[in-house]
């Protein structure tokens, strides 16, 4: 957490000092996705804008997440033992295939560890909230992970394992382009592949059908709202539990400082595909909170960096803090 405030007060000192009187394009809201480390199995369409690419232009994007999750929980019918971060490192391949429509393809590798935030947080905590429960229940705890029901473990997973995560598929048409009363429209469609290492909980062994509708819209030259509605349908199980369908939405606020960068805070919710298995962890959905900038380095080159907050206080289902970076290059005519 202090890592990414620290990020945010330095680009702001250095990058600017009075702001531009150029209008400037959005970024769009962060591909923010539900990081939660079994909730995550099931795939949760990232955040995006509504305008698509321009015909035959080529995204590339390089993202690092790294999120610290820490649960230690005894429900009516299962228990949880978690303290891990997760590094979640993906490649990100956007393509205009025609003046409406746009195509992407999106393949992560996962990496568990002990991480390097516990200390910074349990200070952030420490000198506000106070240190979370779970987190000072498992201080003395460098890696746990396990999951029982019944007196028996259903999900475990080993630390310093590197594996492939589920991939995903997706498309993007535009329906209507921003006009004085009117947002610009798009339906997103998208598909999760099966690609992940099923035993080290990396991937759900299933595929997984994804429908959603974004929309955008500026306002006074220098703010632009985002707003997107999924929902998903898994298949398959995972750690023997049924999956059921899901919905998740953003509403995203962004401050156009520049013409090269801007200033955004979303809001974040998600349903979990886990009903009836007796921990909060898995039954309960997760609401959280985003706050990061954009800057344009050059017309092609843009880089983004933002941190994730749990607001599930008191429902204790979100991964506790979340912190990205991310590079995008585009190629075009």
């Amino acid at each position: 957490m202090l890592l990414g405030l620290g990020l945010l007060a330095g680009l702001l000192i250095v990058v600017c000092a009075q702001p531009s009187p150029v209008k400037a394009e959005g970024f769009g809201p962060f591909p923010v996705r539900n990081f939660q480390p079994l909730q995550q199995l099931a795939m949760s369409m990232p955040g995006d804008r509504a305008a698509v690419l321009k015909q035959g232009v080529v995204d590339v994007r390089v993202e690092l997440a790294e999120t610290a999750s820490v649960f230690n929980d005894v429900g009516s019918q299962a228990n949880v033992t978690m303290k891990f971060e997760t590094l979640r490192s993906g490649v990100f391949l956007r393509y205009g295939a025609t003046e409406r429509w746009e195509l992407a393809l999106e393949v992560p590798t996962l990496y568990r560890n002990r991480g390097f935030m516990d200390g910074p947080i349990k200070a952030v905590e420490g000198a506000t909230t106070g240190v979370a429960p779970a987190r000072d229940a498992l201080a003395n705890t460098d890696y746990a992970f396990n999951i029982s029901r019944g007196g028996r473990t259903i999900a475990s997973g080993r630390e310093g394992v590197v594996g492939l995560g589920d991939s995903t598929v997706m498309s993007k048409y535009q329906l209507l382009q921003e006009a004085a009363w009117m947002p610009t429209l798009s339906i997103r469609t998208a598909l999760k592949l099966p690609t992940g290492d099923r035993s080290q909980f990396y991937g759900s062994g299933s595929p997984d059908f994804g429908l959603g509708l974004a929309a955008e819209k500026g306002f006074g030259g220098r703010w632009v709202v985002y707003g997107n509605l999924n929902g998903v349908v898994p298949t398959g199980r995972i750690a023997g539990q049924a999956l059921h369908p899901t919905i998740s939405g953003l509403l995203a606020v962004e401050y156009l400082w520049s013409d090269n960068l801007s200033f955004t805070t979303q809001l974040d919710y998600y349903s979990s595909p886990f009903h009836g298995v007796g921990i909060k962890e898995l039954d309960k959905g997760v609401v959280e909170s985003v706050l990061g900038f954009s800057y344009r380095f050059t017309q092609r080159f843009l880089w983004q960096g933002y941190m994730v907050e749990n607001l599930d206080f008191i429902r204790g289902s979100a991964a506790d803090f979340t912190l990205s970076t991310l590079l995008t290059y585009r190629f075009e005519a």
